[in-house]
């Protein structure tokens, strides 16, 4: 196996992952802009956003290294080529592709792929994922994620599809190694970014990041 990438550091330090997915991308840098100053500097833009590759190569170039932007819902060796050409620092898939995970760890590029069962989970993380998207995290909760932890300890788990701001912490608690937010952070600022919404917007991401941060803290207090 060519060797595993590591994980995206934005991504390790705050251990959450704000995700962009939206009608068009007009209003993604905006909302972008939003959530750095609130500290969540891990960000994903969907592809099945129309304007997502213009959106990735803009957001990055606007806030600069501080922030980790990649590419998601990439299913395909084409995507991921098109991706990394705009600039995507990570690739993230609802789906185990080996092509396209192995394709990113060739190059040196994280890959977060989509998998639900162990085997799905052992063969995304053998193709070379930096770590294995859990997804939907919501169909079994925090307890089917800390049951595939116990037999697969050694591969980071990152919780998405239906994680509120309000379960992150259970998630975390559970075993994961991060979490991946859409809508329940968003709440259409990327849809109105007028400058209410995106102060809100900025305020949801501290508060994620402070329970977040609790449980990290937790951790290692127990250790």
């Amino acid at each position: 196996m060519t060797e595993r990438p590591a994980l995206t550091p934005q991504l390790g330090r705050t251990r959450v992952m704000a995700i962009l997915r939206s009608a068009d991308a007009s209003g993604l840098p905006a909302a972008a802009r939003a959530l750095a100053a609130g500290g969540i500097t891990c960000l994903e833009v969907t592809l099945t956003t129309s304007g997502a590759l213009d959106a990735v190569a803009a957001i990055q170039e606007d806030l600069g290294p501080e922030v980790a932007v990649g590419a998601g819902t990439v299913i395909t060796t084409g995507q991921a080529r098109d991706a990394l050409a705009a600039g995507a620092g990570f690739l993230v898939a609802p789906v185990v592709d080996i092509d396209v995970i192995r394709g990113a760890a060739e190059r040196g590029v994280p890959c977060y792929p989509g998998a639900w069962t162990p085997t799905e989970v052992s063969a995304a993380w053998q193709a070379g994922a930096a770590a294995v998207k859990l997804f939907p995290a919501s169909t079994g909760g925090p307890a089917h994620l800390r049951q595939l932890k116990a037999p697969l300890p050694e591969i980071p788990l990152i919780a998405v599809g239906g994680v509120g701001l309000d379960q992150a912490r259970g998630y975390l608690e559970a075993g994961a190694r991060a979490v991946g937010i859409g809508s329940p952070l968003l709440r259409g600022a990327d849809r109105n970014p007028d400058p209410a919404a995106l102060e809100s917007l900025t305020v949801r991401a501290r508060t994620v990041l402070e329970a977040v941060g609790a449980t990290a803290w937790a951790e290692e207090a127990g250790r």
